[in-house]
């Protein structure tokens, strides 16, 4: 039985992305990767090969994905697995993000990853078969930090949506996987991964602190290993009951299980009030 798969990953070109397709092409899997330059894609991977297809592909058109996807299908004559790893931070007070910064990082991390999902269900409905993984992020699950809500929104939409994404495809055969990934290694924490505002307020200081923290002390200085990490997320794509929520590192599941934490705490202090709610009726 063929195992090796055909996977279209988007955002290549360095990170995550990038140690994703190298391992697939070392693993003997036909990848087509995207990336906004090519040629960026190109000396990044450095692989010449019919198992490989690289593509400039901007996210947020329609028509561009709608190519991409075409060419991988004309290519490799199936799609197994999508990764919507294309994305980048934005820090910055609710406040002093325009309207403008908080839209561009809602359309590369939203719905510039809808996009891709929209263009290759048809294909993966066809096959009856498929897995749609989508990294999020640990700020997807747990918003508690201050100068990144904009970017927190956006990746509590990517969960959101994914939830709702699995039940949908789940009749067709398809499965779905949320990656909520902590700190890792990559270069994710430098100027060409994390827009800043343009127009910064002196009176958030706490704001800018955790922008400073982010930029000086955390980049380069992350816990996680991006290759072990990237190890996991291919195991997942092989077992036959994939998991719906996939979070990686040590750090990830802290945050998440200190979300539960509150989230239980409210629950519990306001229950005999929240729960007392509903129209009462004459017995």
């Amino acid at each position: 039985m063929e195992t090796k798969k055909v996977w279209f990953v988007t955002g290549a070109s360095k990170g995550l992305g990038l140690s994703l397709v190298k391992q697939l092409l070392d693993a003997g899997h036909k990848v087509a990767a995207t990336s906004r330059n090519l040629s960026d894609l190109q000396k990044a991977v450095s692989a010449e090969s019919e198992s490989f297809l690289p593509l400039a592909v901007n996210i947020k058109s329609e028509e561009s994905v709608e190519e991409a996807i075409t060419r991988t299908v004309s290519k490799f004559e199936r799609l197994d697995v999508v990764v919507n790893n294309a994305g980048y931070g934005l820090v910055g007070s609710l406040e002093e993000l325009s309207d403008r910064e908080s839209r561009e990082n809602f359309d590369v991390n939203v719905f510039g990853l809808l996009n891709v999902i929209r263009k290759a269900l048809p294909q993966l409905r066809e096959q009856k078969q498929g897995h749609i993984i989508n990294i999020a992020s640990i700020a997807g699950f747990s918003g508690l930090f201050p100068g990144f809500g904009i970017y927190c929104a956006t990746k509590f939409a990517v969960h959101g949506l994914t939830e709702s994404l699995a039940a949908e495809v789940k009749p067709f055969g398809i499965h779905t996987t949320l990656v909520s990934p902590g700190y890792f290694r990559t270069d994710f924490l430098t100027s060409g991964s994390l827009g800043t505002p343009e127009n910064p307020l002196e009176a958030y200081k706490e704001v800018r602190q955790t922008q400073q923290m982010h930029q000086e002390d955390i980049n380069g200085n992350q816990p996680g290993d991006p290759e072990k990490a990237v190890e996991v997320i291919i195991k997942a794509s092989e077992s036959k009951n994939p998991p719906l929520h996939l979070f990686l590192g040590e750090d990830s599941y802290q945050l998440a299980q200190d979300k539960i934490n509150l989230l239980n705490k409210d629950l519990e202090d306001w229950k005999e009030l929240a729960t007392k709610t509903g129209f009462e009726y004459a017995s």
